[in-house]
């Protein structure tokens, strides 16, 4: 092993390394490899920015503005709803949910049409009387899966395509990934349909205080007033008041703050409860008992009409600004103008002051303000929305405009007429221009930090292969899998992608994993594209835990899952995947 070769080795472990720490996002560990990958020398100083220019780039902030269009526009919100009354079966729900977002996330983000579609399981299970916990993980799942059927289902592919393209001179195409992506995207569904008796049942989710969505445990926040008949009343007559529906957790009187405070603790004037219930047993609590929800302001803004004052349920986002902010250190009311009434978590009981909590992705938080205002405020603070009056169908009109663009993009893509980047930076600046998508919301759109830690990656994954560590590695895995036969050698390579994944981002795991399965193939002799695909349908493939991939952490709360639930029907999934994916890539893309 040569000097070069051990340096590139060591950035890709202490890279690895801080992936899995976890405690500095992606976007700032790609930096940092890129810096250290310059500072000894395998990154020469000329090409440590080429990556920013690189297409992947373009392809992926293009896809991420057309993705933000076509779920602005609601044609399959649309669709849905006028099916959504008649399915009143679970495995129905799994299959028209799971197979929509499978079907629209070959073309836009998966988790942009996941976001889009979980309002709408929200008001199925309601209307069916079932448990959206059956089928809010089988939609995560089918958002990653039918990332695998095109060209720009999921970022995995684009550099796999440009990887090809640096070996053979000819990148996959958009549709080249559909005939393996395709089979295992159906199978899955199979696999969904059958398996999401799997997932526990009758988990609940979060709702909002009008009980729009019938979702259990919410916390808040209410004053006793003067007036209120709680006063001289003990914490056992709230029980009772509230028919057993409501529990008090924590009593904040003065400076003094009581957790789990005693059944026979009197309550006194202006006491601040913090309280947990179903939704419509709450908002029953504060209506009879005369309380006042707190919020961060003390009233209203006087100058806005009443009726245009209201409250939207919404999720915390994985890119939200609330992540990690409780609200008063976000200071909500003064930048926003709106007001945390009520928050949620799977699993946990909240005792502190409602400003207090700090926010995690996956928490469900009601918030007040001005009704015309909420939609741009939701968007600029990452969260979405899940009540069902809050839901933005859209214009059916413009939405068969975004469509249209979007077809023409992907036609002379796949012809060859036009480049992938071009046809796709075309498709979002024509999406722009004819208002389907305001220049704000496309700018918004752009999630950069993934775009920052592709451009710093770049060069950093070359770095392996121009000092010949991937040939190295390659060497190693060919003396592994000379002794297997060939559909073991594929399925070798997917079960490390597969494996890697949940502690790298999908993205860096395809940069690293790449190059080398590509030596691998060229040590026995082998054809590169099988084994490429392998990379690609591995690294997409995360269904073993919420943290994985960002599809799974945002269906955690609502469908009131715990870690451990992932992978009951996570693992048969991910078997699915390799027992049909190795033999349809072997036969789509032979080795020899």
């Amino acid at each position: 092993m040569t000097t070069p070769q051990a340096l590139a080795f060591a950035v890709l472990a202490g890279t690895m390394g801080l992936f899995v720490w976890g405690r500095l996002r992606y976007d700032m560990v790609a930096t940092l490899a890129l810096l250290v990958s310059v500072g000894v020398g395998i990154v020469p100083p000329d090409k440590a920015f080429q990556g920013f220019s690189d297409d992947i780039v373009i392809i992926v902030g293009s896809a991420l503005v057309v993705s933000a269009a076509v779920a602005r526009s609601g044609v399959m919100e649309v669709a849905l709803q006028a099916l959504a009354p008649r399915i009143r079966s679970v495995t129905g729900q799994v299959a028209v949910l799971a197979g929509a977002v499978t079907l629209l996330s070959a073309f836009v983000k998966n988790i942009g049409a996941l976001a889009m579609l979980i309002p709408v399981a929200f008001q199925m299970a309601r209307r069916a009387n079932t448990s959206p916990s059956a089928t809010l993980m089988p939609m995560s799942f089918g958002a990653l899966l039918g990332g695998l059927m095109t060209l720009v289902g999921t970022s995995p592919n684009i550099i796999v395509a440009r990887v090809r393209g640096e070996l053979t001179g000819e990148p996959f195409g958009m549709f080249d990934f559909a005939p393996v992506g395709v089979v295992i995207a159906a199978s899955g569904m199979v696999v969904l349909m059958l398996g999401h008796r799997l997932i526990p049942q009758g988990r609940k989710g979060m709702a909002t205080l009008d009980a729009a969505l019938d979702i259990k445990d919410y916390t808040t926040e209410a004053h006793v007033t003067p007036g209120s008949v709680l006063v001289g009343a003990s914490i056992a007559d709230v029980h009772r008041f509230a028919d057993g529906e409501v529990t008090v957790t924590t009593v904040i009187r003065g400076a003094d703050r009581r957790s789990s405070p005693l059944p026979d603790m009197q309550l006194r004037e202006h006491d601040t409860l913090v309280v947990e219930g179903d939704p419509s047993a709450l908002e029953r609590l504060i209506a009879r008992a005369d309380l006042k929800l707190t919020r961060e302001d003390n009233t209203p803004d006087t100058a806005e009409a009443t009726d245009e004052i209201g409250v939207v349920e919404a999720i915390v986002g994985p890119d939200s600004a609330l992540g990690g902010q409780s609200a008063q250190r976000a200071e909500l009311f003064r930048r926003f103008g709106v007001n945390l009434i009520a928050v949620s978590r799977s699993g946990q009981r909240f005792t502190e002051r409602l400003r207090s909590i700090t926010l995690q992705t996956g928490d469900i938080v009601v918030l007040q303000g001005n009704l015309t205002r909420l939609p741009d405020t939701l968007k600029a603070l990452g969260c979405l929305p899940l009540a069902e009056r809050r839901l933005r169908l859209g214009q059916v009109r413009r939405g068969f405009v975004t469509l249209f663009i979007l077809a023409a993009a992907m036609t002379l893509t796949a012809f060859g007429v036009t480049p992938v980047a071009i046809g796709f930076f075309g498709a979002a600046a024509a999406m722009v221009a004819v208002g389907a998508l305001p220049l704000r919301d496309a700018y918004a759109a752009i999630e950069w930090p993934i775009l920052i830690m592709l451009g710093a990656l770049i060069p950093v994954s070359d770095a392996l292969r121009s000092t010949g560590a991937t040939e190295l590695v390659g060497v190693w895995l060919s003396h592994v899998g000379a002794s297997l036969p060939p559909a073991g050698m594929v399925a070798l390579v997917m079960l490390a992608a597969m494996a890697v994944t949940p502690f790298l981002n999908n993205a860096a795991t395809v940069l690293v994993m790449a190059p080398i399965a590509a030596s691998f193939a060229r040590d026995l002799g082998l054809r590169p594209d099988a084994f490429l695909m392998a990379v690609a349908i591995g690294a997409a493939c995360d269904f073993l835990t919420p943290i994985g991939h960002q599809c799974n952490t945002l269906v955690m709360g609502p469908g009131g899952y715990r870690f451990g639930d992932y992978w009951r029907l996570g693992l048969p999934l991910s078997l699915m995947v390799v027992l049909v994916g190795v033999p349809m890539v072997m036969l789509v893309w032979p080795l020899r």
